[in-house]
């Protein structure tokens, strides 16, 4: 069937339709008019640019941006410029060349298409080119024969570099370490896998990369692991579409809320996010994502934040915007519906109160932080109607938590659960993951039988899939002696000793099972394959890492073998090396408020002024919930008050935990002021309490450069002395009125206003395991109180 040519009334606009016909060449067809245009001498190429720049000016007043250089993103500048650049051209070559040379210009194009594959010249500026162009050349490249790939190398790492700063990332350590480890079909393979515009954020990238590293084939950084190393089948959403979501559903206006006051940032968030719940996704947006569900079946699914700032060099965002698991087993209409809402919730919690209380005190807040999504397939197994990984956590190439002369830090260290890895990166009530120094994998920072039993695991995160639901279950509700890893995971509670389980065929039926994973840390095959991943990806980042990962154990004879599923990397936030400290000799007892002798950082906190306690003992004995809560939101606004005053924060437990049992809640929004955060733990029959070293909670206070410092009362050479913390004047109510009636809990103790202007002193050795807090004498500036209640000084 014939068709007639379409045409128009002006040159111009046939020409544009005609290229429209060629919506991948169109680029490269309007490059060889520009040729022609500047070689004919209808315009010389500086006069045409000129016009460009100028153009896209004007039109950027038009649209009301009065600032073009400062308002418009490089990104979103650049797309302007290339489309007027394309109208120039259109408009210069139909007016001045006409229609029959376009012609032979696109019959060009299309001869010279095959032959391309045999021209090494780059012959236009990846900057601008298309995608398809960017990918179509650097394949080219990389299919060469190796010597003449080596004439072609810089031009393939251009053009690399430049399909990673559209895609993935524009942080130039990223791309320092990625442009040597991405191909140009990985990075098309992520391009496939990407809906609607923008690049996949950090999240995504931190964990493909992590993968291109491990699957190299290199002996320089050890053995080859790549066969024992996946990702999970993953999706992503473009930083762009959260801009479209937003201007579609009126929604822009949430954008200032980074600058409002932090109490009305926590009194608008609810409302914000029903309005994000409430709108709706472009229709080509929900097409695709429809897509993604078709291709996944029921499996289930996890919609995980992948900021731009996520997972950073510097900045690691830990659980500061939230991921959300879609069960996957509803209708089509319903589980559509389900990933929908997730995805709503991850970009309303980019307003959420500590991500942006966090953004301004690194000094983010100002940035323009766009929200991409990673969809992900969960990693795991169903058994019987649960659906879950075996084994999961975080890894951290750099282990700074000893409890142990023993253990060498550069091996490495895991934080361990069974089911899904949530109850290992986060604070969680009653619960302990299996911490294992990859040195020293069998050495257990508990002693006896009584303290591995109470500091293991209780509790496990599933999938219910016959209840469409993610659930918190007792470990006794989901683990029979039909499990088929039983061995690698659990011990048998035999009353006064914990026994192997050798068997699962001799086993009764009966038995009370503690997790204690000595399956799998007995097994040097499962240490090897985690300890050389850590190390291979601290060799190429050439920094710490943390990892968080799922282990699948394979059955095999007479050993397992495993697979490593990578699920995020980013680099390990670290404190600047500081001089070894020294732990003075002779401080006076009167003096000496603490010590401690296990689980030291290194680093010191002098000149506190403020002590704020919460008493261990009276804690433990409220019975009223909304007092422990109150305890929270009191140190939240003496965090606020002391902001330019040094303090220390003491208190029982776990600081930040969900169990109120376990310690005061408290969230990084009423703590970063801090210095050192001391953790209060009476120890009764060996116990040795479980920090939160590999919380999201502990990157949160390394990055905020404060010390977590623990104190075991009651066990080994550590002292406590409860008389200055018990009689001490208490200024609670001269700093916070309204909070008064909270002092038999809560203490705040002006180290300024004991005789002689003292002022406290916390010194941590680390590399000894000491660490010591004393009274230490200065010429300090004497204070002067508010309310005219005098002044105090030391002359």
């Amino acid at each position: 069937m014939t068709t007639q040519p379409l045409r128009s009334v002006t040159p111009a606009i046939d020409t544009y339709i005609k290229l429209a016909q060629y919506p991948i060449l169109a680029d490269e067809i309007r490059a060889r008019m520009r040729e022609e245009l500047f070689r004919r001498g209808v315009i010389s190429q500086p006069e045409f640019e000129n016009e460009v720049k100028k153009k896209a000016s004007e039109s950027l007043r038009r649209e009301g941006l009065l600032d073009p250089f400062g308002e418009e993103p490089t990104t979103q500048w650049q797309l302007r410029k290339e489309r007027i650049r394309a109208f120039q051209t259109d408009a210069y070559f139909s007016n001045n060349l006409g229609s029959q040379l376009l012609d032979q210009i696109i019959q060009e194009v299309l001869n010279n298409k095959n032959a391309e594959a045999h021209s090494l010249r780059l012959a236009f500026n990846p900057e601008v080119a298309p995608w398809d162009l960017l990918f179509r050349q650097g394949e080219i490249y990389e299919n060469l024969p190796p010597l003449e790939r080596e004439e072609v190398s810089h031009h393939l790492e251009e053009i690399k570099v430049v399909l990673i700063k559209r895609l993935i990332s524009e942080q130039l350590p990223f791309i320092a370490v990625a442009r040597k480890v991405f191909s140009i079909g990985d990075l098309r393979r992520i391009y496939r896998r990407r809906i609607g515009r923008g690049k996949i954020g950090g999240k995504a990238a931190g964990m493909t990369l992590a993968w291109k590293i491990l699957q190299q084939q290199n002996p320089e950084f050890g053995p080859d692991i790549s066969e024992q190393v996946e990702i999970p089948e993953s999706w992503f959403i473009g930083t762009e579409v959260i801009y479209d979501f937003r201007l579609a559903n009126e929604m822009d206006h949430f954008m200032n809320q980074k600058y409002r006051p932090l109490a009305e940032i926590r009194k608008d968030y609810p409302d914000i996010v029903q309005a994000h719940l409430d709108g709706d996704f472009p229709e080509e947006i929900v097409e695709q994502i429809a897509e993604v569900l078709e291709q996944v079946g029921n499996s289930p699914l996890i919609v995980r934040s992948s900021s731009l700032l996520e997972d950073n060099f510097g900045y690691s965002f830990a659980g500061k915007y939230y991921s959300y698991f879609c069960p996957n087993q509803g209708t089509p209409e319903g589980n559509l519906h389900n990933l929908l809402q997730a995805i709503k919730r991850v970009y309303a919690s980019t307003v959420n109160p500590d991500a942006l209380l966090y953004r301004q005190h690194h000094g983010l807040i100002d940035y323009d932080e766009r929200m991409a999504i990673l969809l992900q397939k969960l990693e795991g197994a169903r058994y019987g109607r649960y659906f879950f990984p075996t084994a999961a956590g975080v890894a951290f190439s750099q282990n700074p938590f000893r409890w142990n002369p023993k253990i060498r830090r550069e091996d490495g260290f895991l934080r361990l659960v069974w089911g899904m890895g949530t109850r290992a990166v986060d604070r969680v009530d009653k619960d302990y993951p299996r911490m294992i120094s990859l040195s020293h994998p069998q050495l257990r920072p508990e002693t006896t039988p009584t303290a591995i039993r109470q500091y293991s695991q209780w509790l496990v995160d599933v999938i219910d899939m016959e209840a469409n639901e993610f659930k918190t279950l007792p470990i006794s509700d989901v683990l029979t002696p039909e499990f088929p890893f039983l061995r690698q995971i659990a011990s048998i509670d035999k009353g006064d000793y914990l026994q192997d389980i050798l068997s699962a065929g001799g086993l009764m039926g009966d038995e009370r099972f503690v997790l204690t994973f000595n399956g799998l840390t007995k097994d040097r095959k499962f240490i090897k394959l985690m300890r050389t991943a850590l190390m291979r990806l601290e060799r190429v980042y050439k920094r710490p890492v943390d990892v968080e990962y799922a282990v699948e154990i394979i059955p095999n004879y007479p050993y397992p073998d495993y697979k490593l599923h990578l699920l995020q990397c980013r680099p390990l936030s670290q404190r600047e090396k500081e001089e070894q400290v020294a732990i003075p000799r002779n401080v006076p007892a009167s003096d000496t408020l603490f010590t401690s002798c296990d689980l030291i950082p290194e680093g010191k906190a002098e000149g506190v002024r403020y002590i704020i306690y919460v008493d261990p003992v009276k804690y433990h004995q409220i019975a009223d919930t909304t007092v422990k809560l109150e305890l929270g939101r009191a140190i939240g606004r003496l965090n606020k008050l002391l902001e330019d005053e040094s303090f220390i924060l003491m208190g029982p437990g776990r600081w930040g935990s969900t169990n109120l049992e376990l310690g005061v809640k408290v969230s990084y929004a009423d703590i970063y002021n801090t210095k050192v955060l001391v953790e209060m733990a009476v120890a009764h029959d060996g116990r040795v309490p479980e920090l939160s070293y590999g919380t999201h909670f502990y990157q949160d206070l390394v990055e905020a450069n404060i010390y977590s410092l623990p104190l075991h009362i009651g066990v080994g050479n550590g002292v406590f002395n409860w008389a200055f913390f018990q009689e001490s004047p208490n200024s609670l109510a001269r700093l916070l009125p309204d909070d008064a009636d909270l002092g038999d809990y809560l203490r705040v103790i002006d180290v300024a206003l004991l005789p002689g202007n003292r002022r406290l002193h916390v010194l941590m050795d680390g590399r000894n395991d000491e660490a010591i807090g004393y009274l230490a004498k200065g010429n300090w500036q004497a204070v002067n109180l508010n309310k005219n209640e005098g002044s105090v000084s030391s002359f």
